[in-house]
Order: structure tokens, then sequence, then C-alpha cells
């Protein structure tokens, strides 16, 4: 029988030639890390390293890599960038100027009563230059001010401006003015082409400013309330698009990638719920109308001379009661005032009269009425208007008129 204790020899020897390996494999590491240390300069001497080594008998520096295959410099690089963008922005943006409308009469109230927006230079002729701006933007002035892009204000005065379309045209001296934007057209633009908007969003702190999108629509129609009776006096047909307009853009230019003015910034839809849709009023429409205010301070329309309410506006029992119509009338427009000599006057039309049609042309409303007038008809044609009369049909002959006043 074997006892434990005759394998102590055994491991006694196994502990020595473990012994024996540590010993080797150390002074192994020794040796190696040696031959590492005077090897290395050497071999970079030799050029079998990617880097130099520069040893403490050199000057001393930072191990040097020789990065042939990417090479990495320090040099500053500047780009020269030129899109359409960049150069359509370049050629009309001396022209989107600021509009002051200082409603106040000393010095403290002038500042208190300061609304900004923004304007477009579009034509120098005899020393002066016209600015093309939004009826808001000047509407209620005192005094009128343009600030140039070098931040320069100038006094202006209206020519002429209209409440429906929401345009309105001043006259700066033209001394400083060295760029002038050119009208493009509306009517050849399509859906999804590119659309930058230019003006000064938040009062002129941020003067001069590029935002860029697309064109939404072409024709979008927004009811309009002139007189602010919350009833719809107008619908504005205008252009949507996603370049940002902000408070203070309106009056700026929109304008395509030829640095053309294709729309003039009127409006955004201002909601929580809403973003990316802004409205400009196309050239199309607004050219005729800068046309008529800068020669006659107004935009020449026809009109018959007469008051007018919707009858959608009437309490429902004046309809049989008071205006005579027969049931099946449901809409037209009561005539509430006729003036002196007026179209409507000389054709014998009386207050009360309820207008059913237009050569034909049924009229529903107030808005029926005068789009029909300002589209379709011009000063001096002459119109069928079918009126209901104490519950009788009538017909009269109306030869339109210039319009003097809205």
């Amino acid at each position: 029988m074997g006892y434990y204790d005759d394998h102590f020899p055994k491991r006694e020897e196994q502990q020595k030639k473990r012994g024996n390996a540590g010993l080797s494999a150390f002074a192994g590491a020794i040796i190696g890390g040696v031959l590492v240390v005077t090897a290395i300069p050497a071999l970079s001497q030799i050029g079998w390293l990617p880097y130099q080594v520069v040893t403490n008998s050199q000057e001393e520096a930072e191990p040097v890599f020789d990065m042939q295959e990417a090479p990495v410099t320090t040099d500053t690089v500047n780009l020269s960038v030129s899109t359409e963008i960049t150069t359509a922005v370049e050629k009309v943006s001396d022209a989107v100027v600021g509009v002051i409308n200082l409603q106040g009469s000393s010095l403290f109230s002038d500042v208190a009563g300061e609304g900004t927006g923004s304007g477009v230079i579009y034509k120098k002729a005899d020393g002066k230059a016209f600015v093309v701006t939004n009826h808001h933007v000047i509407d209620g002035a005192r005094q009128i001010e343009v600030s140039l892009v070098d931040g320069t204000r100038v006094p202006a005065e209206l020519l002429g401006s209209d409440m429906l379309t929401d345009l309105a045209v001043l006259e700066i001296d033209a001394e400083d003015i060295n760029t002038i934007a050119e009208f493009g057209s509306s009517e050849t633009l399509r859906v999804g082409e590119p659309a930058i908007a230019i003006g000064n969003p938040l009062g002129l702190a941020f003067s001069s400013t590029v935002t860029q999108g697309i064109i939404s629509a072409t024709e979008r129609s927004i009811p309009v309330d002139v007189t602010g009776d919350r009833q719809i006096d107008w619908h504005a047909e205008v252009l949507q698009t996603d370049a940002a307009i902000n408070p203070g853009n309106s009056g700026g230019a929109l304008i395509n990638v030829h640095g053309q003015v294709i729309g003039i910034n009127s409006m955004k839809i201002a909601q929580s719920s809403v973003e990316g849709i802004g409205f400009a009023i196309p050239t199309a429409i607004a050219v005729p109308v800068i046309n008529d205010l800068e020669r006659f301070g107004e935009v020449r329309r026809p009109q018959m001379g007469i008051g007018i309410r919707s009858l959608s506006e009437v309490p429902g029992y004046h309809w049989q009661d008071t205006l005579k119509l027969p049931e099946d009338v449901k809409a037209g427009v009561v005539i509430t005032s006729i003036g002196p000599m007026s179209p409507a006057a000389r054709a014998g039309l009386e207050e009360y009269d309820v207008i059913v049609q237009i050569n034909g042309n049924d009229i529903e409303d107030g808005h029926d009425l005068r789009k029909y007038l300002y589209t379709e008809t011009n000063i001096g044609d002459e119109i069928q208007v079918t009126v209901y009369r104490n519950g009788e049909k009538h017909t009269a002959s109306v030869v339109l008129a210039e319009q003097q006043s809205f």
C-alpha cells in the first residue's frame, strides 16, 4: 500500500523544471526588449518603417509619420460656390428694401408707433425710384420711410394703394439707388419649381433675409374681408409657397432662379398647427395694378355706383316681408344705396332691388358681383342686370363707369 507522501519527490522535481522555464522566459523578454530598442533606429534609417525615429542624440521631436498614401494638410481651404440660387439672390437682393410705417407725430410716439415691412424697387425714372409694397404695410401711416440695404432711411411718398389686391406704390429719391428688380412671368410657373423669398422678417434687424422653397400651388383663392365686417368682400388669387414668409416679409420679393420677381409676398397663415404655407401676389395680377397706382393713384375698375349687401346678411324674415322675394330665391345682392347720377341711377335701379344675374350669370353674393365686374367687364361696357323688385323680375341696361372709391 502506498502513501500520499510518496509523491513529494516528483513534485519537487516538477517545481524545479517550472522555475527554470520561468527564468528562461524572463531572460528572453529582457533580451527581446533590448533588441527592439536597438534595432528600431537602424530599421528606421534604412526606410523599413513607415515613420522616422529621432534618438536623444538628435533634436528632440515627436515621431513623424510618413503618410504617403493619405497626406494630411493644415492649409485653410477656401471654397468658391456659385449656384443658380446665389446668383439669383445677388441679382435682386439690393432692390429689396425695408418700409417703415410711422403713425405717431412726435419723436417718442414715432418710435412707439413704428411698423415695418418690405418693399421692392422696380423702376427708376426722372430722378425718382418706385417701390411696390403691401397696402397693409403702409395703411394708417402719417409718414413713410424706406430703409435701403446700407441702412440709410429716406422719406417716401405714397402714390396710391389698393385694398383688394393689398398693393401700394411708393416714390423715393433715386440718388442712392443702383439696383432695380425685374418682373418675370407668373403665368408660366409650375408646381415644384424653386421659389426664393427675400424680405425683412421680424423687423429691420433681420433685413435682407433669404429663404428658399418651392411653388406649392399656382392658383390659390384666399377670402379677404376688406371692410372689417367679417364678411368676404373679395377672393385674392395668390401663389402658394413653402419658402418661409414671416411678419415683416410682407411686400418683399418672391423670385425665380433667374432673379426675376414672380410675386409680391403678402401674407402667411399664422397658426401653430400650420407650417410652410406662405402666399404672394403673382405678377400677372400685380403688374397691372402697379401701373394704375403709379399713373392714377388708384386702380381703375368699372362700377355701377351702388352700395350692396349679400342677401345672406339680411335676416330671413325680411326676404318675403320687406323685399317681397319669391320663396325659390335663396341668394343675391341687395342694393342698399344708389349714388346720384351713377350708372345704376341712370338705368332706373332702386334701393332694395335684389340683383340675381348680370349678363345671364348668377350673382349669389357681393363677391360674385365684384368678381364679375372687375374681371369680366371694362369701363364703358353695357351690362344687363336682372333684379327682383316687389316680387317681380326686372332687367335694366347699365353702362359701367369708372369706380371713384371702394
